[in-house]
């Protein structure tokens, strides 16, 4: 029998652990049935958060308003407050991940216009919890890096926030989630 190099064994070793860290936990993550898009827009308020590396400059205040397009695409645009206290606007672009997939299984891009041909600049945002009344949702993807719960006004009930958290902890490691305090207003958003 043939012995590897170090080398190859460290790099396979590597490999390895990499492809671990990457792999979803515990059972395949599902959407939501259905999300009427059109209920979906408005302003939504962000109640807590995994930890996401684009967010690691917020210290409150954290808005998104989705408006519906005649086209069934959707403008997104984040507001937030950082540490600093200046307000920081992104503006995407979310779209049906697949015309066999479901609305609640969407694709967001932050990225200028003219990188849309590229998949990297696309990510998934998939509805994975959603009110009947369209009160609160959660919001994820796949690969379970990112989680969002969000509500259309600044603050959720305690009990409804657990209920929530509760559902999520079926598929997510919700131990990391970080509450997120609403202080402000920000303009354009009600």
């Amino acid at each position: 029998m043939r012995r590897l190099p170090r080398p190859s064994l460290a790099a396979l070793a590597v490999a390895g652990l990499s492809a671990c860290a990457h792999a979803p936990a515990g059972p395949p993550l599902r959407t939501v049935e259905k999300v009427d898009l059109a209920r979906y827009a408005g302003t939504w308020y962000e109640v807590a958060r995994l930890p996401f590396r684009y967010q690691k400059d917020c210290a409150h205040s954290v808005v998104v308003h989705y408006a519906l397009r005649d086209d069934g695409r959707v403008d997104v645009t984040n507001r937030r407050v950082r540490a600093d206290g200046t307000v920081s606007e992104a503006r995407g672009l979310a779209k049906r991940s697949g015309a066999d997939r479901p609305a609640s299984a969407l694709k967001v891009r932050f990225a200028p216009a003219f990188l849309s041909f590229l998949s990297a600049v696309w990510a998934d945002y998939w509805v994975i919890d959603l009110a009947p009344d369209y009160s609160h949702a959660a919001v994820g993807g796949p690969d379970r890096k990112y989680l969002w719960i969000l509500s259309r006004t600044p603050e959720m009930p305690e009990a409804q926030y657990r209920e929530v958290v509760d559902r999520l902890a079926r598929v997510y490691d919700v131990s990391g989630l970080v509450r997120t305090e609403q202080r402000v207003r920000h303009p354009g958003h009600p």
